[in-house]
């Protein structure tokens, strides 16, 4: 394959259905370079322990089909509000979070990927937001070697993360720097208001994100087409050709230097586009 000299990591989403590590088999046939998963089923609190079988599969499956800890993302479970207002909500979310970061250290993973959290109307921003950033703090305390980066999000309902200045506010307040970071999806980028549409519009996105938060601290992508319109603050992805973002954000991307290094994961709709999808891609770096 053409692109295993691109200094790009590219891929998707993929299943970990029967085990953690089926997933690395799973993104290698679809030609990927990177690959996220969830560590467990991201709608349920409890799961079980991985098991040293499916630990030593998994490093195993990795290293066999040249994935490296930086090429892979993996993302915690939809249930987990960093930022809940309320005591025992919180405690519980924090106890999941430690977990899940535990889980990527047991798989030898250094990133663990995470919406930021919502105040649910109950609490003002800044304290939802120092909620997050304390949380991050007991999750890193607790923990070694895993950075926690944070996924911007769409602004749906009481989400925060989406304006560029919540990202910063929240890194302003974790303690060690040198484990955190942010993920940016162009969806919920373009849905919070971020225009990604031209060239020029994604250089001055990323000169925002640049001057905001820096991007020293991106960690990682999630390439997505947009269902939903800029600004409208409703989270819908959609496939890389179909939608309202179009196609010069991508082959922005694919000549940005700070995405050099970093895991790009396709979340898009139709799985049976991502081969396709990951192909397009790399020939957009010889364009």
């Amino acid at each position: 394959m053409p692109h295993t000299q691109s200094s790009r990591f590219v891929g998707a989403h993929v299943s970990a259905s029967g085990g953690v590590e089926n997933a690395p088999l799973n993104a290698a046939k679809i030609g990927a370079r990177a690959f996220a998963l969830f560590t467990k089923n991201q709608r349920r609190w409890q799961a079980k322990p991985l098991s040293s079988d499916n630990i030593d599969k998994f490093r195993a499956n990795c290293e066999r089909l040249g994935f490296a800890a930086e090429q892979i993302l993996p993302h915690d479970s939809y249930l987990i509000n960093l930022g809940h207002p309320e005591p025992e909500a919180l405690a519980r979310s924090r106890e999941a979070f430690i977990d899940e970061m535990q889980r990527c250290e047991q798989l030898g993973l250094t990133l663990l990927n995470f919406h930021p959290g919502s105040h649910l109307r109950k609490v003002d921003e800044d304290r939802c937001l120092a909620t997050i950033a304390d949380s991050i703090n007991l999750a890193l305390e607790a923990t070694q070697g895993v950075s926690a980066v944070i996924e911007n999000t769409a602004g749906q309902g009481s989400n925060l993360g989406h304006r560029f200045e919540q990202l910063a506010a929240i890194i302003d307040r974790v303690e060690d720097k040198s484990r955190v970071g942010v993920c940016l999806d162009t969806c919920h980028t373009f849905a919070a208001g971020y225009d990604l549409r031209s060239t020029e519009a994604c250089q001055h996105t990323f000169a925002e994100f640049d001057r905001i938060v820096g991007l020293s601290y991106l960690k990682g992508m999630h390439l997505n087409g947009s269902k939903s319109t800029l600004s409208s603050r409703v989270d819908r992805h959609h496939s890389l050709h179909q939608g309202e973002l179009g196609s010069d954000v991508f082959q922005f991307l694919m000549s940005h230097p700070a995405t050099k290094g970093i895991p790009m994961v396709l979340e898009t709709i139709d799985e049976t586009l991502w081969a396709d999808e990951i192909q397009w891609l790399y020939s957009l770096e010889h364009r």
